[in-house]
């Protein structure tokens, strides 16, 4: 697969980000100084910059030289991506694999969740997923019926989920609601994630829906502490956080 030149640019300047050429504060060169380093168009860096912009790494303002802010593993909000379409923007090898999968009856707050009728069938599955070789994510996941075959045939060791759904049904994640909180690894989270029992690990429960506004799952995600950040962007004209009390 041939590599766009931007995301060429994106992960050369996101190396040197991360092996702290330019410090948290730093300014990145200008576009010119860029295209003239890259022999690329202005455009062409503008792309590359909106791709480190996206991940958090760089401040996006229009006119102005960009400023580093940041080094870490992070994954902003402001565009939907899966765990491995952001694991390699950021550089990361993902991998993953299913430990369990079953079908069986929805409960009534799942099918709250997926506007299923209470007691229809839906697919369960347990996925422990990887950076780099590294356990940093337990994921578990309801899907409605409807894609429960789909999700069935898929590669236990499949490294995107969403990419092969996407290849083989043509379904588009397009829609996601996140809510985050911090809890404590219960015995079967720490086993996975090789922590403590009771180590605080970051939850991320969402609701991901089709173009269509078809709800497609109900994820329960819960990452090992120290091994993402998450970012959001926001201003006075466009705010997407919501502070919710927690439940």
């Amino acid at each position: 697969m041939t590599v766009a030149r931007y995301e060429q640019i994106a992960s050369e300047l996101r190396d040197e980000i991360v092996r702290g050429d330019y410090p948290i504060g730093a300014q990145l060169p200008s576009e010119t100084e860029l295209a003239s380093r890259y022999a690329v168009a202005r455009g062409t860096i503008r792309q590359a910059v909106a791709v480190l912009a996206a991940e958090g790494l760089v401040g996006s303002r229009q006119g102005a030289r960009r400023i580093v802010l940041g080094s870490e593993r992070s994954q902003s909000f402001a565009e939907l991506h899966s765990f491995a379409q952001w694991a390699r923007s950021m550089g990361y090898r993902a991998s993953g694999s299913v430990l369990s999968s079953r079908r069986r009856a929805c409960t009534a707050a799942e099918a709250e969740r997926l506007s299923l009728t209470p007691g229809e069938e839906i697919l369960t599955v347990l996925r422990l997923r990887r950076l780099d070789g590294e356990p940093v994510l337990v994921e578990r996941t309801v899907y409605a019926g409807w894609i429960a075959p789909a999700v069935e045939k898929l590669d236990p060791e499949c490294e995107s989920v969403t990419q092969e759904l996407y290849e083989s049904v043509g379904l588009v994640f397009a829609y996601g609601e996140h809510l985050i909180d911090a809890v404590a690894a219960g015995s079967d989270d720490a086993r996975l994630l090789g922590v403590r029992r009771g180590s605080p690990l970051l939850r991320q429960r969402r609701t991901t829906t089709s173009q269509e506004g078809r709800p497609v799952e109900w994820s329960d995600d819960r990452y090992r502490a120290g091994s993402v950040t998450f970012s959001i962007r926001n201003s006075t004209s466009a705010n997407p956080l919501v502070r919710r009390a927690g439940d």
